[in-house]
């Protein structure tokens, strides 16, 4: 039995929640989210509360938890929405916002211009440091892994694009 998805998802009062004909949708103050719940579960909503429940009774379903934990995501994304941070370290290393898109400089010949998806707001507050917000948890998470995929850090001297909160294990050079 899924542990995850019997719990509730609690929503405040600034959040309009509505399922019809397998469609969810969420409006907040970030703006609105719909998405298509799995076919095997129908969305019971309260006053304050949000449950999804198996239209069949089957203990052993793995999307029932799956199902519980994109519809959370969908009501967190519009009432206080998802961010990442990105940070760039080498010599040389820039990022830039012009209008639709981030124009990196990443010590190739030529500069990297990424087109930024709509749902996704990205701003560059220093010269190494890239903001991504979204009330969109999925695209957040392509958008910034894209990014990070133009220079991944590297081991002995930690350059590239990483996320703030992540760790680069670092490997000792050669030895004489």
């Amino acid at each position: 039995m899924s542990r995850i998805a019997k719990n509730p998802i609690k929503i405040s009062k600034d959040v309009q929640c509505s399922f019809k004909e397998g469609v969810f949708l969420a409006k907040g103050k970030l703006g609105e989210a719909e998405i298509i719940v799995n076919s095997n579960f129908n969305i019971a909503i309260n006053e304050n509360e949000v449950l999804v429940l198996p239209i069949k009774e089957i203990k052993n379903d793995p999307n029932w938890g799956t199902t519980r934990a994109i519809v959370a995501n969908t009501i967190n994304g519009v009432t206080i929405g998802f961010s990442k941070t990105l940070e760039l370290n080498g010599t040389g290393y820039r990022a830039s916002v012009s209008g639709s898109t981030l124009k990196l400089e990443l010590g190739f010949s030529h500069d990297i211009n990424f087109d930024i998806p709509k749902d996704v707001k990205i701003e560059c507050p220093k010269q190494n440091i890239i903001k991504l917000t979204s009330t969109n948890k999925e695209k957040l998470g392509a958008a910034a892994a894209k990014i990070r995929s133009f220079r991944k850090p590297e081991p002995f001297k930690g350059k590239g694009i990483k996320y703030d909160d992540e760790y680069i294990f670092r490997k000792e050079g050669k030895k004489k």
